[in-house]
């Protein structure tokens, strides 16, 4: 099932470039609330790579949550149309947790490369809508209650960060001025949400760094996280069906959910 994720005005609209306005739904039969998995693609904010979109939510399906796919704005839109979207997707879980069978205290991100980036983003940022564009819905809590990052993009600095992510989610302009202070991990609180990431040590994409110095923050700020870091295997895994060891990840991320967000 398709849903928009607004029905009236669409904050951060370019009306020159592409605006999916939707989320996709992977809801289970059930009679009890289950918690729910958003699902955010990577694709360094230039698309959306669609086999971290659906086979994603259909895995975690078989492992008893339900899930959304948010089709999020990418470039030429620029920051924070995306996050707008992401926070409007678990907004909309919560403002229909009744009727969805979703537990509200029971969301969390998942994403991938610059959807990690999305995701993480969604678990350290205010509120971007404007309050007085405020629906019904926008009066829910934005903040997620975990977060999945896989192989994300923490940085976009050119040092160890992914300069293409940022240069696509801000625009060149922006993004020269901005330098230096792009990393997220700056933006942990002691308030952030629990974390599962994982990566591989030789990623040639987004250097694995990004997951350590996240994890860095995460541990200064007394976060609870979990982080695997598997030897071998390339950018944009997935769920990593032809490498064994790094196919764990996911029912590791499964379990993670049940023992961590409660």
């Amino acid at each position: 099932m398709e849903i928009k994720l607004w029905e009236g005005d669409i904050p951060y609209v370019d009306l020159l470039a592409d605006t999916p306005n939707l989320m996709r739904t992977f809801f289970l039969d059930t009679k009890e609330p289950l918690p729910c998995v958003v699902v955010l693609p990577g694709g360094a904010y230039r698309g959306r790579a669609r086999h971290e979109a659906d086979p994603i939510a259909e895995f975690f399906n078989a492992q008893g949550f339900h899930a959304v796919v948010v089709e999020y704005r990418v470039a030429p839109n620029r920051f924070p149309a995306a996050l707008a979207d992401a926070q409007r997707a678990v907004k909309l879980l919560r403002y229909h947790a009744k009727e969805w069978r979703v537990d509200p205290e029971r969301i969390v991100v998942c994403g991938f490369s610059a959807g990690g980036h999305l995701a993480a983003s969604s678990i350290l940022y205010a509120d971007v809508c404007d309050a007085e564009e405020r629906d019904e819905v926008d009066s829910m809590p934005h903040l997620p209650n975990g977060a999945i990052l896989c192989y994300p993009v923490i940085s976009v600095d050119s040092g160890f960060g992914h300069v293409g992510s940022g240069i696509n989610l801000f625009g060149e302009q922006v993004y020269e001025a901005s330098k230096g202070d792009l990393c997220l991990a700056k933006y942990v609180t002691d308030k952030t949400p629990p974390v599962y990431l994982w990566h591989t040590s030789d990623d040639a994409g987004v250097n694995v760094k990004n997951s350590l110095v996240f994890a860095e923050a995460l541990r200064d700020h007394g976060i609870p996280f979990e982080l695997h870091v598997f030897p071998h295997g390339p950018h944009g895994l997935g769920l990593a069906p032809n490498h064994p060891d790094v196919r764990q990840w996911a029912p590791l991320a499964a379990d993670w959910i049940r023992r961590a967000i409660k």
